[in-house]
């Protein structure tokens, strides 16, 4: 199975909660629709995240499909031809990335009713090997982070190795997404002695810096 995990910024002048909204109703309705399409969850970033300013994005789409041969029948379809001009309704396509990815359950728990998805964009330490940074984080930070009491369910993304064949780095080696009870566990996760390991273990294998992160609310439009 192959998930594309899309991340992009609304249209400028549009609202948060236009944008949230037609992008739920309107353009759902439309990705539906496309061929052999498996799996498609959206996930809005939280409106109270809005208060300290722009977050890096206002959301991400999960998309999930069999294999490589089913997303290369997409092009030149008119479902594809569809979403894509509905997207200059309400995206910023200047913004827009995605990376196709393979998924690794950590934390196979469930997501409770009104849970918090926080999302995090991974990009490995220069120098080191991707082959050695995706078993580092799997391997070993991974069961450092499903450590963490109040996380509920936690699932790592893993950028595809073919996409480094061509010589040019992905956005992103790929996404940490994590799932708690609301954003109260989420502060009290970071108390923990647990959560204290998680992150001093980031310098082993994640480059330096501030990881850019969205928290947000997950919206399943095919299940």
């Amino acid at each position: 199975m192959i998930k594309v995990v899309a991340f992009f910024k609304r249209k400028p002048g549009m609202s948060v909660e236009d944008f949230q909204n037609y992008w739920r109703t309107t353009h759902a309705d439309i990705v539906k629709k496309l061929p052999g399409l498996r799996r498609y969850v959206q996930s809005h970033t939280l409106v109270s995240g809005y208060r300290k300013g722009e977050p890096v994005y206002d959301g991400t789409a999960e998309l999930w499909y069999d294999t490589t041969d089913a997303l290369r029948a997409l092009v030149d379809t008119k479902e594809l031809q569809a979403t894509q001009a509905d997207e200059h309704n309400f995206l910023d396509r200047s913004t827009m990335g995605q990376i196709f990815t393979e998924e690794h359950i950590i934390k196979d728990g469930a997501i409770p009713p009104n849970a918090v998805k926080n999302i995090e964009f991974v990009t490995h330490k220069p120098g080191m090997p991707i082959e050695a940074f995706q078993k580092h984080w799997r391997e070993i930070h991974g069961p450092l982070g499903a450590s963490i009491p109040v996380v509920r369910r936690y699932v790592q993304s893993h950028t595809r190795l073919s996409a480094y064949k061509s010589g040019i780095a992905p956005v992103y080696d790929g996404v940490a997404i994590t799932w708690f009870d609301d954003t109260q566990a989420m502060r009290i996760s970071a108390t923990t002695l647990e959560y204290e390991r998680t992150r001093a273990d980031e310098s082993n294998f994640i480059a330096p810096g501030k990881l850019p992160l969205i928290i947000t609310k997950e919206h399943v439009i095919v299940a």
